[in-house]
């Protein structure tokens, strides 16, 4: 754990759970259509969805780079 100084509190960081959130779904996405007859979302569609939501999980964590920067 990092040192902080006394009375100073760590920032929320939103870029782990965005991230962990996203690969959960995508990942609930390729069960589903394992355990499914037929594809859950067809590969026109499920290819689009996966480079938007890295796009996404991208722009999070360059916008909360800050956050996780360790300036002495």
């Amino acid at each position: 754990m990092r040192d902080t100084p006394k009375g100073r509190r760590r920032r929320f960081d939103p870029a782990g759970p965005v991230t962990g959130l996203f690969f959960l779904a995508l990942a609930s996405l390729f069960f589903a259509g394992g355990l499914a007859e037929e594809n859950v979302l067809p590969v026109t569609t499920l290819l689009p969805v996966v480079l938007i939501g890295l796009g996404l999980v991208g722009t999070v964590r360059v916008l909360t780079r800050s956050r996780r920067r360790n300036l002495r």
